[in-house]
């Protein structure tokens, strides 16, 4: 049986994580508070940001750029998105 969560985005009981995605502290409060939902689709929205913006992960001003984002994320706050991304249409 999978575990639930009530996710901080959605505001609702969903389907957690199976693991902390990352150690320490942050880790753990996403594993408690956000839906394995939340957690893919901030992945998409992260790999959209690096690609568009040309993001290095090797510089720490970039990790913590990308840490606050999903922080702004997760939290409904307002964060930055793409330019000039269209998504493919249906």
């Amino acid at each position: 049986m999978s575990r639930t969560v009530f996710c901080r985005k959605y505001q609702k009981e969903l389907e957690g994580l199976d693991f902390p995605p990352m150690p320490g502290a942050r880790g753990q409060d996403i594993f408690e508070n956000v839906s394995k939902q939340a957690w893919e689709e901030w992945q998409a929205q992260q790999t959209m940001l690096i690609n568009e913006k040309h993001l290095s992960l090797m510089d720490q001003n970039t990790r913590k750029y990308l840490q606050a984002q999903m922080q702004h994320f997760f939290n409904n706050e307002p964060f930055d998105k793409a330019e000039g991304y269209v998504p493919p249409e249906q």
